[in-house]
């Protein structure tokens, strides 16, 4: 695996988590759970990928996010907004909001539609992308500022919009090695010489039970998310009117656990490289699994909200008006068009089925609201679910 090669410092940041990863593990006997190596690997409080400092988004980065790549994503996601926040509260809470421009762009696009929460909160705990946030807001929407502030934890209850952009993907996932003598949990030990290495052990509790209910074929290996399903559980007691917009790549259950799919879907992402080596440099790797819908959807559903929709990326930001949105932009007769055509170029990549189309999904899940939401008019597959 050929990959770029870090800095001293940065290099120095991963040996720091990796003597933090190592200490967890003498700690916990020799063995912890991969759900626990990829939540300190992501989260470790200064250490970890998502509270360290280094750049993660952009192509100073290690991915490219829809917000990124396009303000299209925002402009038109806008609508779908607008909708749940006129049927519930004036109110959006962003969690995980990256470099801000997804906030900048919403705030703006719902500006120009006279729709303008009276709060937009921000969910972050890493204290170097509040910064990038707070600058990207200032730079692109300065007046609009004093609507946002930042939460250190969930609120007690929300009644509004919760805008969740691949937050679901970096949630931890347990690793299960289904074989002919049972289910194994495969976690993480030390070999002779301290280094990381995969270890089975006889899977348990919660995750035995989940296990058990996934119809596959050993030997099969793969991911459960029990920290996303929580998740969602959790929103379902907090939610009192309003909706979670769940943008994220994943599948439905029998395509997730998909013969073909025997290794899973885990993935890591440094300097716009994927690879499936998560013990390489942690701290400077980012960490995701696909997303179990079925899953994410049974746990809100059996928590008490209701599947709003459920459709491709690219089929719910047409449904949202994103042609319209690019056509607001078209260049008059005898201009360069430079700026047009970046959009549109961004647009293909946002709704394109070999791009993002396809393999994104867009999930909407709440309480309260009755009327049919806008982003599923045409092409839902909650049926699919």
């Amino acid at each position: 695996m050929s990959l770029p090669i870090p800095s001293p410092e940065a290099l120095a940041h991963s040996e720091a988590l990796c003597a933090l990863l190592g200490d967890e593990i003498r700690t916990q006997g020799g063995w912890i759970s991969f759900a626990r190596f990829m939540e300190l690997a992501l989260y470790a409080p200064g250490l970890g990928y998502y509270s360290g400092g280094a750049q993660k988004f952009g192509s100073a980065g290690d991915f490219v996010t829809a917000p990124e790549i396009s303000p299209l994503f925002g402009r038109t996601l806008a609508v779908q907004v607008a909708q749940v926040m006129a049927a519930s509260a004036p109110d959006i809470l962003e969690p995980g909001a990256g470099t801000g421009a997804l906030a900048a762009d919403l705030l703006l696009a719902l500006e120009a539609m006279g729709s303008l929460p009276e709060r937009y909160r921000i969910l972050e705990l890493s204290g170097e992308l509040r910064a990038r946030q707070r600058a990207t807001l200032e730079a692109r929407a300065p007046h609009l500022l004093p609507r946002v502030s930042w939460l250190d934890r969930l609120p007690e209850a929300f009644s509004g919009v919760v805008v969740a952009n691949e937050v679901l993907d970096a949630m931890p996932v347990h690793l299960v090695h289904w074989v002919d003598g049972g289910i194994f949990e495969r976690g993480v030990a030390l070999d002779a010489d301290a280094a990381f290495t995969w270890q089975d052990h006889p899977a348990t509790g919660a995750l035995l039970a989940a296990a058990q209910s996934v119809p596959v074929a050993a030997p099969y290996l793969s991911e459960i998310a029990l920290a996303a399903p929580a998740w969602i559980r959790e929103w379902a007691q907090i939610l009192q009117s309003g909706a979670l917009i769940l943008v994220d790549y994943g599948f439905p259950q029998r395509e997730f656990y998909h013969p073909q799919r025997n290794q899973g879907t885990l993935m890591c992402h440094y300097r716009h490289h994927a690879h499936g080596e998560p013990f390489h440099r942690p701290g400077l790797t980012d960490i995701t699994a696909h997303v179990d819908f079925t899953a994410v959807v049974e746990a809100g559903v059996n928590a008490g909200l209701e599947l709003l929709g459920y459709a491709g990326q690219g089929q719910f930001l047409l449904n949202c008006g994103l042609t319209q949105v690019l056509e607001h932009h078209t260049p008059a007769e005898g201009t360069a068009g430079a700026d047009y055509l970046r959009l549109a170029s961004g647009a293909q990549k946002l709704i394109s089925p070999s791009e993002m189309g396809e393999l994104f999904k867009v999930m909407v899940l709440g309480r309260g609201i009755e009327e049919p939401l806008v982003g599923f008019i045409r092409g839902d597959r909650s049926h699919t679910l």
